[in-house]
């Protein structure tokens, strides 16, 4: 290439890189025009490389036109990325533009999972008869989740067939809480009674999951220690709870059970409150739900915590969140309320 040829080249990439930048409507059509015209594989660039085999008269010259050409370009590019920036910047203004005098536009608001729901509303009936919130540890020991609630060492509940024990430095006698009434013990150790607590919180079992039942759930234990505290007081607690859940005509009854560390022990039923006790799919036409478990506080249970046993007797319940919630909602399967489907929770959303 002599140097004629070479100056033609230039006043050609000139015009081209001109109009091609000129044409660009976006900042990466533009940095392509940009590119094409004094890029490292553009003519532009070949005129470069071939400087070196021009005589030293004709380099210059040619060197010198090389100069003004990417120059220019430069010049034109930078003024062009400008405007284009300008241009886009206007484009999300108006995108963004508020009409003022158009009414506001109402959010969407959020709302409580339906089992955080019901459980605030079980912790609010039992705040407002005087009983105060206590919360623990998730992963307990063994003293307080079984031997001190009176669950000896034989107990089917302590195997690895029902409990999820966790091995953190060697330690033997951890596990994953399988009731909140752990905290009942840690409480009645911290002060002496009267004692009146509820307990709300996650528990752990090694179950399947099915319709009933979820390895991980919720539930609320309560407590009650002080002197002279009768069947009747459970009695009456238990009734004063059933009429601020479901209803003021609600009944309740109470049936012997076991429990190892109350004695006697009862499983409390409320009447339905689908059918008023007369008999439905829901109560399986017995007219009784049956809703959760209590009993008098085993003496054995009062003595591990250095209560004196002849002088103080107390009261316990303990209740399943998720069973109080199926209930109340008339809900088929456990498992629907942890599942996580929108279409599902937002039918509860007047809840939170």
């Amino acid at each position: 290439m002599d140097a004629s040829d070479a100056l033609r080249t230039l006043e050609e990439e000139l015009e081209r890189g001109l109009a091609g930048m000129a044409g660009a409507s976006t900042l990466d059509e533009l940095e392509a025009a940009h590119t094409a015209a004094v890029g490292r594989r553009s003519k532009w660039a070949e005129v470069q490389k071939g400087l070196r085999s021009l005589e030293q008269d004709d380099r210059k010259a040619v060197g010198q036109r090389a100069n003004d050409v990417k120059n220019s370009l430069d010049a034109v590019h930078e003024e062009r990325k400008q405007s284009l920036r300008e241009q886009a910047e206007g484009s999300l203004l108006d995108a963004d533009a508020v009409d003022v005098s158009l009414p506001g536009r109402r959010l969407r608001p959020g709302s409580l999972h339906p089992l955080t729901a019901v459980e605030d509303e079980i912790v609010d009936v039992f705040t407002r008869m005087g009983y105060r919130v206590v919360e623990g540890p998730e992963v307990e020991t063994d003293w307080y989740n079984f031997q001190a609630l009176n669950i000896g060492p034989d107990h089917p509940a302590r195997t690895v067939k029902d409990t999820l024990y966790v091995d953190v430095a060697g330690r033997s006698d951890l596990l994953l809480r399988t009731e909140t009434s752990a905290m009942q013990i840690r409480t009645m150790e911290a002060q002496e009674p009267p004692v009146f607590i509820i307990s709300p919180g996650r528990v752990y079992r090694r179950e399947t999951s099915d319709p009933a039942h979820l390895p991980v759930f919720h539930q609320v234990e309560g407590l009650a220690v002080d002197e002279g505290i009768t069947f009747g007081d459970l009695k009456g607690t238990l009734l004063e709870f059933a009429k601020a859940m479901f209803g003021e005509n609600a009944r309740v009854r109470l049936t012997p059970d076991y429990f190892p560390f109350v004695e006697p022990g009862a499983q409390m039923a409320v009447s339905c409150f689908i059918c008023n006790g007369v008999g439905c799919r829901t109560c399986q036409g017995t007219g009784w739900i049956e809703l959760l478990g209590c009993g008098m506080v085993h003496p054995a249970v009062l003595e591990n915590v250095g209560y004196d046993s002849e002088r103080y007797t107390g009261f316990a319940f303990g209740m399943g969140v998720e069973r109080v919630a199926l209930l109340r909602a008339g809900v088929p399967d456990m498992r629907m309320f942890v599942e996580g489907d929108v279409r599902f929770l937002e039918q509860f959303a007047s809840a939170g």
